[in-house]
């Protein structure tokens, strides 16, 4: 599926294609409602409405909002595009499935970016600013037998995603890995991952993993 990219706007790449398949193996009710969480062009939303849910996607970027609403129209699907911060803009809505590729690298910086492309993927010295709150405000939006889609790296330890998923009460496991090359974020910061411990001193690979997990019914 092709798309435009904006500058300043994350260009789709392993992870997103990652969470695409999972998502089209994922069996979902007539007419679901599905929720992008840091949509960036939209590629995934538009992966999701192209399956026949009702798609609702936000971004904290005003570029990567106005992306995703061009490339919905490029494409002639009908996706709710909302500019905000993580979950605020769906608060007191409900979602048959909810997919999240959000920033998951570990930076220098404690604090995630304010500004600028880097806030695509910085999430301060572990990785985690962004999938703890994940972790914490998504199984509050799901429906009973909803679904959580989530993509990270094994450097931002999955583990504790699905331990703070599993304390929510869903059902969370680690359900694809695919390990990718290092790209020019990672090398430039592979040295500093090193003297953290996060890698071995000749890594030239990363682990990604798509985290799945439920809501009982």
């Amino acid at each position: 599926m092709t798309t435009v990219t904006l500058p300043g706007v994350y260009t789709p790449q392993d992870d997103t294609d990652l969470l695409v398949r999972l998502l089209r193996d994922e069996p979902l009710p007539p007419r679901a409602d599905v929720l992008d969480v840091g949509t960036g062009t939209g590629a995934v939303a538009l992966a999701a409405a192209r399956l026949g849910a009702r798609v609702t996607a936000i971004d904290i970027s005003w570029r990567a909002a106005l992306n995703a609403k061009v490339n919905a129209v490029l494409a002639r699907l009908p996706i709710r595009v909302r500019r905000g911060d993580l979950l605020a803009p769906v608060s007191g809505r409900s979602f048959d499935l909810i997919l999240s590729n959000p920033p998951y690298v570990p930076a220098p910086a404690s604090a995630c970016p304010r500004r600028g492309i880097a806030r695509a993927w910085d999430a301060g010295h572990d990785g985690r600013l962004v999938l703890d709150r994940i972790c914490q405000d998504a199984p509050g939006l799901l429906r009973p037998g909803g679904v959580l889609l989530v993509v990270q790296s094994a450097l931002s330890r999955p583990e504790e995603s699905l331990r703070r998923l599993r304390a929510t009460g869903l059902r969370a496991d680690i359900v694809e890995r695919r390990g990718v090359a290092f790209g020019p974020v990672l090398r430039s910061r592979s040295g500093w991952l090193h003297d953290r411990g996060l890698i071995e001193d000749d890594a030239e690979k990363e682990e990604l993993v798509v985290i799945r997990a439920v809501r009982p019914r």
